[in-house]
């Protein structure tokens, strides 16, 4: 089994073992524009073959420069190189990597655009390339947006390519034969007589070898690792409880650091008195953060009893003070002047619609995150020099916020890029990394650990925005012939860009992703955004947009075809002209046995293309004397390859769990502009017993490779909603479900 290389003082570049050969293989211009940013840190003795790969006297490390929150993205991409280098999975090495703009995410920018309903591939490269260019020119190393595979899937191949091809060079010069003759096996080469010569005893001279032209990739008949199930090289450390996350750092002299900041989020703080708190042993420093203070102690626990001690006056909310309030300004923002978009305007719509059609609107509450870690992170200033450790999905933009608070250039700062317990996209937030570089800045030369309470970070997410949609439709003979939607929300990608000293320029697409780009083909067919004013931050929750607009779309779809008196997975398949899609569908419901009831069950399905994927689900639930329950479940999914089946199977469970978790009980609420679930058992995700059988099913349709880590989120919410409906006749519009039926 692969394993996680352990991060020593040095960090990134080194693990624990030095590295051979004294040189920096120059290779990478196929895989990223920018320098190896693991040539800075060489010292005689050390060589790195290329961004990507390091190698030492016990063998090869891997480089994946994308953040581990529980997604095996370690795993995969340690894949795609070790499957071009003929690597031993058992004895590879997986680190994270530097913050660096040569790990830049090209695929991250492409969300949003129109070539996943298409099987033009022309199409999909000519949006791909030009979303490559601003990736590059900012240089943004991004988790987030299901777009790791994508992005490295052909670089991290080539980068394995190259190593591999610069090795059987080497071996070539060495033994004096033509590399035609050569092959590769387990992390050596092999002549023809079967010497082997194991790939740390090439790494000097393979440097010294100029490729003449970009290598070839292995057929996908000749993988090996690709393709099947792999043993992640993270799941050791984390059943056994040895896996360093940033709550765990221990380094000699931290001092530990908690805070509590205005629960009006964005308010001021007025005035405090902590006295009591600065009376407590153990008690070090009180500290000025933004719009609160900062306990800093010799241990976690007496920070955090130290900081309950303070009393604050907290100045009001920027926003509507309660939810009522809320979900009026939602309902005020479908107007002219607030209208962000339409993406799709086919027909005309207003020619064939009229009061009398059918129609319907929608809500959705805030969520959080509810990451299992809190927020948490490290920081070290000392010596003109700035660490940081923390679980992060944008490790670059942490270089940038360290040069403006400490004004010491990026080759002074090291960012450690720890595991996460959960991220959902919460972690690509600032707010912990400048709270912790600000405290450190303070602390000069005490390394300080910084950790929110479990009521702090519940209360002062960045939270999926609460949103409306109001949708109309008319159905002629079986067919829907005008269909207009309609949806309303804060704008995500202005909250989190504005936190980050930016403005957005344009349309927010999340605020209708999950909707104008469906494959359904209609005559006359509307999407219009509607961007409602900042309220409380938001940011991306997994799928983002896609995770509420499913919900209205495909809801509002099951209505559309009862009311047309078609069975659901028919009136879909009817609309639907794109074939990956319509193979998901089909197999959801032969996996399902749809269309055969079970007495005293009923099954809802639901469908969303969101990051390019096409999925569909349907669950079934039952009636019993406790309530409503989830007997079975089941997924099929289109990324186009599957390279790692079993972690599709699990990503895509645990996507339906996430949401299944949010439709049947999740809801951020507002009472005096403070948000009113501060732990678990206010925000209660679904409990094991709960939860149903869910089979999965993995198609290879599509012409492009695509992310997993989000679409098995959006179309949860909606097969629920459209089940519950078919076994006891009520239409749920609004959500969490628990408002308005029991669940057993």
């Amino acid at each position: 089994m692969g394993r996680v290389m352990k991060i020593a003082r040095r960090g990134f570049l080194l693990g624990s073992a030095a590295l051979i050969g004294g040189v920096a293989f120059g290779w990478y211009r196929y895989a990223t524009p920018y320098d190896n940013p693991l040539e800075a840190g060489l010292v005689p003795g050390e060589a790195t073959l290329n961004p990507y790969v390091l190698i030492n006297a016990d063998g090869v490390t891997v480089i994946a420069p994308r953040a581990e929150m529980g997604q095996g993205v370690h795993t995969t991409l340690a894949a795609l190189v070790a499957e071009e280098m003929d690597l031993d999975w058992s004895q590879i090495r997986v680190i994270h990597g530097p913050a660096s703009k040569a790990y830049y995410n090209a695929a991250v920018l492409a969300e949003g655009v129109p070539f996943a309903p298409t099987d033009d591939s022309r199409l999909a490269n000519t949006v791909r390339s030009a979303m490559d260019i601003p990736a590059k020119f900012l240089g943004l190393q991004i988790t987030g947006g299901s777009s790791s595979i994508p992005d490295a899937f052909d670089k991290m191949r080539l980068a394995g390519a190259a190593a591999r091809a610069a090795l059987i060079g080497a071996a070539a010069a060495r033994l004096n034969l033509p590399a035609s003759q050569l092959s590769t096996e387990a992390g050596a080469v092999i002549a023809p007589d079967g010497t082997r010569i194991p790939y740390p005893e090439l790494a000097e001279a393979a440097a010294t070898i100029d490729l003449p032209a970009e290598p070839a990739l292995k057929p996908r008949a000749d993988w090996k690792l690709l393709g099947r199930s792999l043993p992640r090289v993270d799941m050791l450390a984390k059943v056994t409880g040895t896996q360093t996350y940033a709550i765990d750092m221990r380094l000699p002299g931290m001092r530990f650091a908690t805070i509590r900041t205005n629960p009006r989020l964005g308010g001021a703080l007025l005035s405090f008195d902590a006295s009591a708190a600065e009376s407590m042993p153990g008690v070090e420093r009180i500290l000025p953060v933004e719009n609160g203070v900062a306990v800093i102690a010799t241990n976690t626990w007496t920070a955090m009893q130290a900081a309950d001690a303070i009393t604050f006056d907290w100045g009001p909310a920027p926003y509507p003070a309660t939810s009522d309030e809320i979900a009026e300004t939602l309902r005020a923002s479908f107007t002219e002047d607030r209208k962000d978009s339409t993406n799709r305007d086919d027909g005309d719509v207003d020619a064939v619609l009229t009061a009398e059609d059918w129609q319907a609107e929608y809500s959705v509450p805030y969520l959080a995150h509810a990451t299992m870690e809190p927020m948490s992170s490290a920081a070290l200033l000392k010596d003109g020099k700035l660490t940081v450790w923390s679980g992060h999905q944008l490790p670059t933009q942490i270089l940038i916020e360290g040069q403006a608070l400490t004004g010491l250039p990026p080759e002074a700062i090291t960012v450690e890029t720890l595991p996460m317990g959960g991220g959902f996209g919460r972690r690509a937030e600032m707010d912990i990394i400048r709270q912790t570089i600000a405290l450190a800045k303070a602390m000069e030369g005490t390394p300080i650990l910084l950790t929110w309470s479990r009521e702090e970070d519940m209360t002062h997410d960045a939270y999926r925005p609460a949103a409306l949609s109001r949708v109309r439709g008319k159905v002629q003979d079986g067919r829907l012939v005008a269909f207009d939607f309609a949806t309303c929300s804060s704008s995500v990608v202005e909250s989190q860009v504005g936190r980050l000293g930016y403005t957005l320029p344009g349309p927010d697409s999340a605020i209708v992703q999950g909707t104008w780009e469906q494959p359904y083909r209609l005559p006359n067919h509307r999407v219009t955004g509607y961007r409602a004013p900042a309220m409380l931050p938001v940011g991306s929750w997994r799928s983002v947009g896609a995770s509420q607009n499913a919900f209205f779309h495909e809801t509002a779809m099951d209505e559309l075809a009862h009311l047309a008196g078609v069975d659901p997975v028919e009136f879909r398949l009817a609309h639907i002209d794109h074939d990956p899609s319509r193979k998901v569908i089909e197999a959801v419901a032969e996996m399902s046995n749809w269309g055969s009831p079970t007495p005293g069950r009923a099954k809802g399905i639901a469908f969303c293309l969101s990051f390019g994927v096409p999925v569909a689900e349907v669950i079934e639930v039952a009636s019993t004397p406790d309530g409503l329950r989830l007997t079975r479940a089941w997924i099929a999914a289109d990324p186009g390859i599957a390279l790692d089946p079993g972690n599709i199977e699990a990503q895509l469970q645990g996507g339906m769990i996430y949401g299944l978790s949010a439709a049947i009980r999740g809801e951020i609420t507002v009472a005096d502009g403070m948000v009113q679930q501060p732990n678990f058992w206010d925000f209660e995700p679904m409990r094991l017993r709960e939860c149903p059988p869910i089979a999965v099913r993995v198609l290879e349709n599509l012409p492009h490779i695509r992310g997993i880590g989000e679409p098995g989120t959006p179309p949860a919410a909606p097969a629920l909603g459209n089940a519950i409906f078919a076994l006891i006749g009520q239409r749920l519009r609004d959500l969490p479900f628990a408002r308005s039926v029991t669940f057993a």
